[in-house]
């Protein structure tokens, strides 16, 4: 790919995550918890591709915490680093908050609550402020 085109990828994915945490925002308004936590999730995901994708990498996979850890800059691998147990946390969120069969009788609306969402939704924005501020340091002249 090109740097061009991967500059263009990378702001797809990020607009995409920003959405995402944006409908997480939503979600927790409306007290649908559980749903809040999973795009929580998928914004700090999708973030982190676009990271992956600005730096002429190639993701792989929907843990956060090892997209993270596998960044293929040192640099931004450097400046993520402290971000690592917020892509943990929301690692923990990407399954059981969809399915019934995640959690012991009960469901995800069930299980999850506003402190979880709150928690969720504070580790995306972290996420994403973390990969913008990236994204503009390297785009200065």
């Amino acid at each position: 790919m090109s740097i061009d085109k991967e500059r263009y990828e990378a702001c797809r994915w990020l607009e995409t995550a920003r959405e995402d945490l944006d409908a997480a925002h939503t979600l927790m308004k409306s007290g649908k918890f559980s749903h809040s936590c999973f795009f929580s999730q998928q914004a700090g995901e999708k973030a982190l591709k676009a990271l992956w994708f600005f730096l002429g990498g190639d993701p792989w996979g929907h843990s956060v915490q090892r997209l993270i850890a596998e960044l293929p800059d040192a640099r931004a691998h450097e400046q993520m680093g402290a971000l690592l147990e917020a892509g943990a946390l929301l690692d923990r969120y990407y399954i059981p908050t969809r399915y019934p069969n995640g959690l012991p009788d009960l469901t995800p609306g069930q299980v999850y609550f506003g402190k979880d969402a709150e928690s969720c939704h504070e580790a995306g924005q972290q996420l994403l402020a973390m990969v913008r501020r990236i994204f503009d340091d390297r785009e200065k002249p």
